[in-house]
């Protein structure tokens, strides 16, 4: 006789069968209690939000509508839901949004900051999933909701700054106060009725262009107006077929991502941060300390096995070990052009 199957773990925010999602009124002051077990979880900033129709809505269906997301189809298809955020996990009402830093005073190399370590997502949602069953216990019941890091149809810095987060750079980053743009963002939403914390509602990047002149490939059409299919971030990581000819020069040493706008921006030059100890996104093994002709090289060396090893649990994965490569191929290239070696 076979034993009976496991019991699958119910994930916070799971309702049991037949429930239907209910606003959940908590006691007074909890938003703040809920903030503060946030830190103590990890974030580096965090704010309350009330979910509904989105201010920047209309300006990312221009976006979209001017060519701007490329091949990233799956943008398009979540446009209906990006227009109010109560849409993607329909019941909820509130959002606590948090802001994790990175380490933007790392030193510059071929792969982009964010992506040397762990995958952000896991760890976010981790963290944020944590901050749900911590709510769930205080207040002794099951609550509607879920984690979102950058997988949902959620326009997360508008959430960010309506929930007092920071302000949207020229560079289109969403730059905190006593942070700078180094930083991932996660919404945690949920069926909870809690008092939202005052907007962001100034912008402090003033005359500056910077970040805008800094662009290696020039991908910015205007202030706050991002062309991704000209980003070295997007040639290099979302892109799937070769890199234009036109653009491959400027790429430089980018193997993965690029930081140049947020390197150049005078709040991250005064609010960036080091990498604490025992940070999950400190560079691996494979990355660590490697200029953009040997972690080339060593990419190219690489066959699929040794790919899923090297890169288990890192955003790197995304871009595939075919996508690396091309990288890589394109990277030797441009710096045999310019040292003359060729």
């Amino acid at each position: 006789m076979r034993p009976p199957p496991t019991p699958k773990r119910r994930l916070p925010g799971q309702l049991p069968p037949g429930e239907a999602p209910r606003v959940v009124v908590p006691p007074p002051g909890f938003g703040e209690r809920l903030k503060a077990e946030a830190y103590a979880r990890g974030a580096d900033a965090t704010g309350i939000a009330t979910l509904g129709p989105m201010e920047t809505a209309p300006w990312f269906r221009e976006w979209l509508a001017a060519g701007h997301a490329g091949t990233m189809d799956y943008l398009p298809r979540g446009a209906d839901a990006r227009d109010d955020s109560r849409r993607p996990h329909p019941g909820t009402v509130s959002a606590l949004v948090i802001a994790v830093e990175y380490g933007g005073r790392a030193p510059d190399g071929p792969v982009a900051r964010y992506a040397r370590g762990d995958d952000y997502h896991d760890v976010l949602v981790t963290l944020l999933r944590g901050v749900h069953a911590w709510v769930e216990a205080e207040l002794g019941q099951p609550v509607h909701g879920k984690a979102y890091v950058d997988t949902g149809p959620l326009l997360e810095r508008d959430l960010a700054r309506r929930a007092g987060l920071g302000w949207f750079g020229k560079n289109t980053m969403l730059i905190t106060p006593g942070l700078g743009s180094f930083t991932f963002l996660g919404c945690l939403v949920l069926a909870l009725d809690l008092a939202p914390d005052a907007p962001f509602t100034r912008e402090h990047c003033g005359s500056c262009t910077r970040c805008l002149d800094a662009c290696p490939t020039q991908a910015f059409v205007a202030p706050r107006v991002l062309d991704a299919t000209r980003c070295i971030s997007y040639l290099t990581i979302e892109l799937k077929g070769e890199i234009e000819s036109a653009l491959r020069g400027a790429v430089g040493g980018h193997v993965y991502g690029c930081d140049v706008c947020n390197e150049v921006c005078p709040w991250n030059v005064k609010f960036a941060r080091e990498l604490r100890d025992g940070s999950p996104f400190a560079p691996r093994a494979f990355i660590a300390g490697k200029d953009a002709v040997t972690l080339a090289r060593d990419l190219l060396a690489l066959d699929e096995e040794e790919f899923r090893a090297a890169f288990s649990k890192s955003p790197m994965k995304r871009a595939k070990l075919a996508g690396l490569q091309r990288n890589a191929n394109v990277v030797l290239d441009n710096l045999h052009l310019v040292d003359g070696s060729r």
